[in-house]
């Protein structure tokens, strides 16, 4: 990124020297990620973030397909990025069926088939939510619309599984798969839209042509070649990285239950197939989540009570899964990455049973 800046800082659409030193910067950025999306390069467009992603495969998709009918597929754990679009949506007409998960935060691809309509044109799913880990049977829903021939366009808010969750754009079966950079140790205002070849999408943003007349506005160069050298490092290790995360999200897991009795862990024991070990979401019933985390704060644990997004709001994906009122308000997610060690999970697991010794339960 310091090279981009201060060396290569042509505009990439310019035809002069410095503009085609950019350009190859930007095409060396674009290869990272359609690499390891399994994608050809000129199916990865570029966006600020997976927000703008989600936007533009929500709107545009239903738009797009709107000749087939007007009824929509969504879930009740989306991030705000896809639900607020949808909200738009449905005043101007739409039919969004929103799924519901169970106890263990999952869509499962039975409700899936059931909402699924000849006039359902376009579904989003989010492959794995950002709040509690729970992996979605995505390539089962997609498997879903190719059996009944449906004009279907199907999207995936896949911003959390990138690299973390393996998949390939042919295994997992989207039409439309949004990604991040942030989330891999990439900057922050960097994301790409897959789009498959087929797929006509009308450009969210319109200007001088960027992004092969897609998404207009000078490309963030800096942001986006940072975005593709954090998808190489973390595809190179994917491996080992996973397996310390695991080792990491077990290892808080155990320390939890036995420091905190109390302790309810939402998210599985061990994570596997249907949960990210990157993600733990748990609770102390009687509780307040906003208090926990000022007592871990003031020990340099940062953790959160919902998506980052919702800024301190109480979490929607966690009402969706019907859970009490008490779990709810005293619930904390906690992230992990390649950086975390198993140190600083005994740390944690101390610091937060302290806490709880320290205050009042709200009764």
């Amino acid at each position: 990124m310091s090279a981009v800046m201060t060396e290569s800082y042509g505009n990439p659409s310019s035809t002069h020297a410095m503009g085609r030193q950019a350009k190859a910067a930007l095409d060396t950025a674009r290869g990272n990620v359609a690499g390891v999306l399994g994608a050809d390069a000129s199916d990865v467009y570029f966006t600020s973030g997976g927000t703008e992603a989600d936007n533009w495969a929500v709107l545009r998709g239903a738009d797009s397909m709107s000749r087939h009918g007007r009824h929509i597929i969504s879930t009740r754990i989306e991030h705000d990025a896809v639900l607020k679009p949808l909200a738009i949506l449905e005043k101007s007409g739409w039919e969004v069926t929103y799924l519901t998960p169970g106890k263990s935060g999952r869509i499962t691809a039975e409700a899936f088939a059931s909402a699924l309509r000849e006039d359902t044109i376009l579904a989003s799913v989010i492959l794995v939510n950002n709040e509690t880990g729970a992996i979605n049977p995505v390539e089962e829903m997609t498997r879903e619309v190719k059996r009944r021939g449906f004009h279907t366009l199907f999207h995936t808010d896949a911003v959390q599984g990138f690299i973390k969750t393996p998949f390939t754009v042919k295994s997992l079966g989207a039409d439309m798969i949004s990604v991040s950079a942030h989330k891999l140790h990439g900057p922050k205002g960097a994301g790409a839209l897959y789009i498959r070849k087929g797929v006509k999408l009308k450009p969210l943003i319109y200007g001088g042509g960027q992004e092969r007349d897609m998404r207009s506005g000078t490309e963030a160069l800096p942001a986006i070649s940072g975005f593709g050298e954090a998808v190489r490092l973390a595809s190179a290790e994917r491996e080992q990285t996973a397996a310390a995360v695991r080792e990491v999200y077990a290892e808080t897991v155990s320390l939890l239950r036995d420091k905190l009795p109390e302790v309810v862990i939402l998210s599985p024991d061990n994570s596997g197939e249907s949960h990210s070990p990157y993600i733990l979401s748990i609770s102390l019933p009687g509780y307040k989540s906003e208090v926990l985390m000022n007592c871990l704060e003031a020990e340099g644990i940062c953790v959160a009570k919902s998506s980052a997004c919702k800024k301190g709001g109480r979490s929607h994906v966690l009402e969706a899964m019907k859970l009490p009122n008490d779990i709810i308000d005293g619930a904390l997610r906690v992230s992990f990455s390649r950086y975390s060690t198993t140190e600083e999970a005994a740390y944690f697991a101390e610091k937060l049973s302290s806490a709880a010794k320290k205050l009042y339960k709200v009764l």
